[in-house]
Formats: C-alpha cells, sequence, structure tokens
C-alpha cells in the first residue's frame, strides 16, 4: 500500500507486515475509531481520550485510567501509526495520525472494520510483549 504525502510531495510505500501489524495494533487497542477519524482532521489531547471524558466523547470503549491510555498510545507510536504533536516549546500532550495511520484510518472510513480474532490479539499481545517487528 502507498500513500501520498503532500508535505514532502512523495508517495509513501510500506511493507505488507508493517500495514497489517498497524492494522492489527489500531484494532485490539482500547480506543474506538472515532478517536482515529477525529485524528484525521484535528489533534486530540490527553485529557480528551482518559477518564470520563473519553467515553463521553466515544474515544475510549470503557474508562482508561491516564497510564493504561499512554502505554496503549506509546505502543500506537512505536507502531508508526501515532505521533506526538510538536509545538515551539517542544513535545505536547496531543498525539495525530502519521501517514501510516492515516492511509489505514481512511481505507476503513468507506468500509466495515474487519472483526478482531483471537489470533490477532494473541499476536498483538506478543509482539507488545516482546517489541517483536511483525
Amino acid at each position: 500500500m502507498s500513500a501520498f504525502d503532500p508535505l514532502n510531495q512523495k508517495t509513501l510505500t510500506y511493507p505488507l507486515k508493517t500495514i497489517e501489524r498497524a492494522k492489527r495494533s489500531l484494532l485490539c487497542c482500547p480506543f474506538t475509531f472515532g478517536l482515529f477519524a477525529a485524528m484525521l482532521s484535528q489533534r486530540v489531547a490527553m485529557s480528551e481520550i482518559v477518564g470520563n471524558s473519553g467515553v463521553n466523547k466515544g474515544y475510549t470503549k470503557a474508562y482508561l485510567s491516564e497510564l493504561r491510555a499512554d502505554n496503549a498510545l506509546a505502543w500506537l507510536i512505536q507502531v508508526g501509526v501515532l505521533r506526538r504533536e510538536v509545538d515551539g516549546q517542544g513535545i505536547t500532550d496531543s498525539f495525530r495520525l502519521t501517514p501510516l495511520g492515516r492511509q489505514i484510518v481512511e481505507e476503513w472510513k468507506h468500509e466495515l472494520l474487519p472483526t478482531v480474532t483471537w489470533g490477532d490479539r494473541i499476536l498483538d499481545i506478543v509482539a507488545r510483549w516482546f517489541r517483536l517487528p511483525f
């Protein structure tokens, strides 16, 4: 799969395994598609994701502590789907989609989300635990 990056005027191409791992990570994370759809057009702050705010906005499936949300977001950053927002003074507590994340969310916007299997969940847990590149 490839994505056009308007800032760099390049088409980004990702290995199939990278795309599969990113999709699996998005499906297995504690966040809903609503969070990623919001990130298509804006940055989302940590305070909007954690606690009751995340549930009320439809960003999380259930109440999340800040630690659990931060761990899940850090994993999505490592997978290459998210990045931290940066301002003039450094890194902020907000997040945006990367070109890979944008590509996947745009694709899923027009179709039903794939169902998560137990095999997907096990592979995601193993990859997170060992931080294996698959």
